[in-house]
């Protein structure tokens, strides 16, 4: 009796972990050509602030609006998958705090470099960016 329970506790903590590893694969840069529009960062509802990536991995770019202004920057891919860019932008002042909390947490998350995986929110299918202080959740609109 003792080795069946065993035996299919192990087979359960193997699928459960079979089942996680292939929820959080770590999608190529191809996967992500297109817009993606910024819904939450680090938990807080951040579409208000409307910002923008537009991945174009055929030429290693990154573009978009970071809340406050246009961005732009080259995309570069680490041994350990995780990608990252120095983004250019023309400074202007933001309107409003949420546009400020946006670019600012916007700009580290991608000069720190970050992993990006599927993810789905609120019902919602679309990336989750990570790095090492933040987690951003955008959703695709067009490519």
């Amino acid at each position: 009796m003792l080795y069946r329970k065993t035996l299919i506790t192990t087979l359960w903590v193997s699928l459960c972990t079979s089942y996680l590893t292939a929820q959080t694969k770590t999608l190529d840069l191809d996967d992500l050509n297109g817009n993606w529009h910024l819904r939450t960062m680090d938990g807080k509802e951040v579409r208000k602030a409307r910002a923008i990536l537009d991945f174009d991995a055929k030429h290693m770019k990154l573009s978009g609006f970071d809340g406050c202004n246009p961005i732009s920057g080259e995309l570069k891919k680490s041994a350990d998958t995780r990608i990252f860019s120095k983004l250019s932008t023309t400074p202007s002042e933001c309107r409003q705090s949420i546009h400020r909390y946006v670019r600012k947490r916007l700009h580290k998350t991608v000069k720190e470099g970050f992993t990006v995986t599927k993810a789905k929110q609120n019902g919602v299918e679309g990336i989750l960016i990570k790095s090492a202080s933040h987690e951003l959740f955008l959703k695709w609109m067009s490519s």
